[in-house]
């Protein structure tokens, strides 16, 4: 059974996918990893520049780009018209410890300002994990309560949980985490997709550095896809291109609604220097972007979970 959306929340969705309901989303919202791939001795200005040529350079070839409230504006007003525009909310970061997450918002950085900039949608980084307990329980509510504010301002909402280990001497990165990975993903879809998020923005639920059995891979995407009732996006969690477009392939043909990006398309060029850097953006970054709209014309529309507004004469009236 589809949901019906109201019309900011359909038309925000619409502007962020293709014609064929589909997501093919560049992602640049990175501020503290961003400053950290960056000389250190690169200034504000020159950050928000080579962040501004990338998002214009490849904004061409999809279909929409999220971006973050710090670096993010130039790029926003320098992009091409008809491309949507999704914003980070939350703050860079958590508070707590490594094993004890909480997200962070500032006061000054709102929904309302997100829907005033003139943003399509809003995202949502969450850093969660279904087994912490209360915590869990915690960071669903405040992402109910954030939820509800987007869509007090018709915003749709992208929300991204990012997994963690809750054991310090277990590292995300190591082949013990990498086990308990699946289970993990497919849980958190199955506890967030009841949020009121309009989309998920999901991890690959295999961890390619310990686990190369594709058709697990595939079995693995369709119990997110069986859990999640909302439609999901693959990111790329900084994986090389060539991992990603293989994820990309078998999630899209899991159930996946398309792909939210940003790393594994651009990360080698932000060093580059100007000339290099278009080079790159004009070659390589738009073959990329190009292939892996191409391996997302399988994917399921975002329109088999949602319906379209009332649109009689006084639909205003309730709106």
């Amino acid at each position: 059974m589809t949901q019906t959306l109201t019309p900011g929340r359909y038309r925000g969705l619409k502007m962020t996918a293709n014609d064929g309901h589909i997501f093919n989303i560049l992602a640049f919202d990175q501020r503290g990893s961003y400053r950290k791939m960056l000389p250190a001795a690169t200034s504000f200005e020159d950050a928000v520049a080579i962040k501004r040529e990338v998002v214009v350079g490849l904004a061409p070839h999809v279909t929409a780009v999220l971006l973050d409230n710090q670096y993010g504006l130039p790029s926003v007003l320098g992009m091409r018209g008809g491309c949507g525009v999704l914003m980070s909310l939350e703050e860079s970061g958590y508070s707590g410890d490594a094993t004890y997450r909480r997200l962070q918002f500032n006061p000054d950085w709102t929904a309302a300002k997100i829907r005033r900039m003139g943003a399509s949608a809003v995202k949502l980084l969450a850093y969660y994990h279904p087994h912490s307990g209360a915590l869990a329980d915690e960071i669903e509510q405040v992402v109910r309560q954030v939820v509800a504010e987007c869509h007090a301002q018709d915003l749709p909402v992208f929300l991204e949980p990012m997994s963690y280990s809750l054991d310090a001497n277990m590292a995300k990165e190591s082949a013990e985490f990498a086990r308990t990975r699946p289970e993990v993903v497919i849980e958190t879809a199955r506890r967030l997709t009841h949020t009121g998020a309009d989309v998920l923005k999901l991890e690959f639920p295999v961890d390619a550095a310990f686990n190369n059995d594709v058709a697990l891979w595939q079995r693995t995407c369709e119990q997110v896809s069986a859990a999640a009732t909302v439609p999901w996006v693959l990111l790329s969690a900084g994986v090389d291109f060539e991992t990603f477009a293989t994820q990309t392939d078998i999630a899209c043909r899991a159930g996946a609604s398309g792909w939210l990006a940003g790393r594994a398309i651009w990360k080698e060029c932000v060093t580059y220097s100007p000339a290099e850097r278009q080079a790159f953006l004009a070659g390589t970054a738009v073959t990329r972007t190009q292939r892996l709209n191409v391996l997302a014309h399988q994917a399921r529309p975002w329109t088999d979970f949602y319906s379209l507004p009332a649109t009689g004469s006084d639909w205003y009236t309730t709106y």
